[in-house]
């Protein structure tokens, strides 16, 4: 299975907030939307990501003064993407290997979506228990 079959079953909404956004600001929105990560991007190119882990980070570290600095001050810089073509699979390892929930998927430069972890889980557990339903069925008919 595909990237873009999880994309096509979920959507491919993606929430952003612009490098000079303040971190509060950020953190509404991933509230508002019940959502772990936000992509930071600036004309149209990913400067990076702000995830949940990176705001308990950076609060543990700077306190709450933090809220009101620019989200660039606080995102993850290196942001790892993969395509609609990549298996689930791989994106599974790469994700685990990296220890991250989120990615963004880039077809010919643009952002096309973004992939969580749980998406995934999701996805497999739909997969598993369709699968199941057909062994079942082809043991009734056995």
């Amino acid at each position: 299975m595909t990237v873009r079959a999880i994309l096509d079953s979920k959507g491919h909404q993606i929430q952003s907030v612009e490098p000079e956004a303040k971190l509060s600001a950020a953190i509404k929105i991933l509230g508002e939307r019940k959502i772990g990560a936000v992509l930071v991007v600036s004309n149209g190119h990913i400067e990076g990501i702000l995830s949940e882990r990176d705001i308990v980070r950076v609060l543990a570290e700077r306190g709450a003064a933090v809220l009101e600095e620019p989200v660039s001050a606080v995102m993850t810089r290196k942001v790892i993407s993969c395509k609609q073509s990549d298996t689930v699979s791989a994106i599974m390892e790469m994700m685990t290997l990296g220890k991250f929930r989120h990615l963004p998927v880039v077809e010919d430069g643009r952002v096309v979506g973004l992939i969580s972890i749980g998406d995934i889980v999701k996805w497999r557990v739909r997969e598993y228990e369709a699968e199941q339903e057909a062994l079942r069925e082809y043991i009734k008919t056995a």
